[in-house]
């Protein structure tokens, strides 16, 4: 039998075959098909219901231009939101949620608190909602699953307050911090700057006239001794000069002083001051050839030409006081000889006097040459210490500059940073919205029951097909003449006609009608049942 049923099977397969299966085996398959449908439909009535309540949280950017205020926050929104998320879902936070709301009353007295987080963490699904071509997270979704719609609707809008509420605390902490961090590295940075002026404040205190900063005006100030220097030495070199005049001259009174009259019978003492004049003026006239007049030399026989000319004024108005009492008094010897020994004695005063008061302007002249000499010296030695004072005071000053450029930098950060802190305390940086508030939802989101009743569908036609396999492969009947003409290894001389009565008829039409009638209320009772699953969840 096993031979002949392996003959059968080896036999090839058509349309007419497949025609025969389908009468015989219909009922098993239709019965197969419902039980399996019925089977996974009907656990979708049974699992436990879920409904989920979700929300669209909008990002918004922030309403001042980033131009006028730059945010001090980090702008990664996907980083913070990573560490809001992970702060609402701690167990703390989940705890104090489930107590505040009552949640998950049935299963806390059978889990412990850590189990009843977990479950609820499952329960509750964030996805982020990202804009085109630039992967920019615009919104993000929040949803929460419970038995109850009320409580599904409820915890996901206590859920959305707190990633409002918590987006702002994280971003104005974060401001404040940045803030506060910034004010830090200020007062560092001015305690350096203000150490580095008093360094600088110090070195120029001690250097005062050696400085880069000074060098014109000490240049400008040697020059002027330079210049009252030589000055003083020409005054001084005119004042020797007049003293030994002043010398010979008092000498030369004093040795004409016992001389005898001339011929004419006259002191020869104005001619002495004349011939002193003609000389002086001789002199003059070769050093003018040759120089100009502020040649020193010039200078100082104009001075001696114009005091031996003011000595001969007086020596004239002495003997001659009246202007016409010389040649009135031309006749008397007596009187002449008296008035020309007063006069005498007159000049040898004032001689004598010039010459103190020269003695006095020579020493006062060496004095102030000394003390120019001290000042030209010690501003000669200013000039030579300015390149090192110079350097010195480069290598401070390039420490200043960069904490000065530091400060102004820091400064205009921290001046940034407060109004950024400033902007979102007004609650004007970039913010969570709610677009979409939490729903109430009205189907189930688990179990879907249409799903459920298109998979027993397909369960069904699985298990009618595999119930048919089995029970043809285990059938060895012959149903058809081409199988049993197969098997025969000879040929068939004569067929004898199948021999039908009413009652086989009758229960043929009958087995036809069930299978019809049973095949309409399976589909009549799926159809049902997916109307009842669409309409209900």
């Amino acid at each position: 039998m096993t031979q002949t049923t392996a003959q059968i099977d080896r036999v090839p397969r058509n349309l007419h075959h497949w025609l025969g299966v389908v009468r015989r085996r219909h009922l098993y398959f239709i019965v197969a098909l419902f039980l399996g449908w019925l089977i996974v439909w009907g656990t979708s009535w049974v699992l436990p219901t879920q409904y989920t309540s979700s929300t669209l949280i909008l990002v918004e950017q922030p309403t001042m231009p980033k131009e006028y205020v730059t945010p001090n926050v980090a702008y990664d929104l996907q980083l913070r939101l990573q560490s809001i998320t992970e702060q609402i879902l701690s167990r703390s936070r989940l705890l104090s949620i489930v107590d505040e709301m009552k949640l998950y009353a049935k299963e806390r007295s059978r889990l412990s608190p850590d189990e009843v987080v977990a479950k609820m963490r499952k329960d509750i699904d964030i996805d982020l909602v990202k804009t085109q071509p630039d992967n920019r997270i615009s919104a993000f979704k929040v949803s929460y699953s419970a038995s109850n719609p009320s409580i599904a609707q409820q915890v996901t809008n206590r859920l959305t307050t707190l990633f409002i509420n918590e987006n702002l605390e994280v971003r104005q902490e974060a401001s404040e911090d940045t803030t506060r961090f910034l004010e830090g590295q200020l007062e560092t940075v001015r305690l350096e700057l203000e150490q580095q002026e008093e360094k600088i404040r110090a070195f120029k205190g001690q250097h005062v006239g050696e400085l880069p900063a000074q060098l014109e005006t000490n240049l400008q100030i040697l020059h002027g001794l330079q210049s009252q220097l030589q000055s003083q030495e020409d005054a001084l070199n005119s004042a020797k000069q007049q003293r030994v005049y002043l010398d010979t001259l008092l000498n030369q009174y004093r040795a004409l002083q016992g001389t005898s009259k001339g011929p004419d019978g006259a002191r020869i003492t104005l001619a002495s001051v004349d011939q002193e004049l003609d000389k002086l003026r001789k002199q003059l006239a070769d050093l003018s050839a040759n120089y100009k007049d502020r040649y020193p030399d010039i200078r100082a026989l104009k001075d001696k030409i114009g005091r031996t000319e003011k000595l001969k004024q007086e020596l004239l108005a002495t003997q001659n006081p009246t202007g016409g009492a010389s040649t009135r008094n031309e006749g008397s010897a007596t009187a002449t000889t008296d008035a020309t020994g007063s006069i005498d004695a007159s000049l040898m005063l004032q001689l004598q006097s010039q010459l103190r008061s020269n003695q006095i302007e020579i020493h006062d002249r060496e004095q102030s040459l000394a003390a120019l000499r001290g000042e030209i010296g010690r501003y000669q030695n200013r000039l030579n210490h300015e390149p090192v004072r110079e350097q010195e005071l480069a290598d401070l000053t390039r420490g200043y500059e960069q904490s000065k450029a530091s400060y102004n930098e820091l400064l205009k950060k921290k001046n940034e940073s407060a109004m950024a802190t400033r902007m979102e305390l007004l609650r004007q940086g970039e913010r969570f919205r709610v677009l979409d508030p939490a729903s109430l939802p009205v189907k189930p989101s688990f179990p879907n029951r249409l799903r459920f009743c298109g998979l027993g569908l397909l369960c069904g036609i699985v298990f009618g097909l595999a119930i048919i396999v089995a029970l043809e492969a285990f059938d060895d009947r012959i149903y058809n003449e081409a199988d049993f003409k197969r098997l025969l290894p000879v040929p068939l001389l004569s067929e004898i006609p199948l021999i039908t009565n009413p009652y086989a008829e009758r229960n043929e039409r009958k087995r036809i009608y069930i299978g019809y009638a049973m095949a309409g209320a399976v589909a009549v009772v799926i159809l049902g049942g997916s109307a009842l699953s669409y309409w209900r969840g």
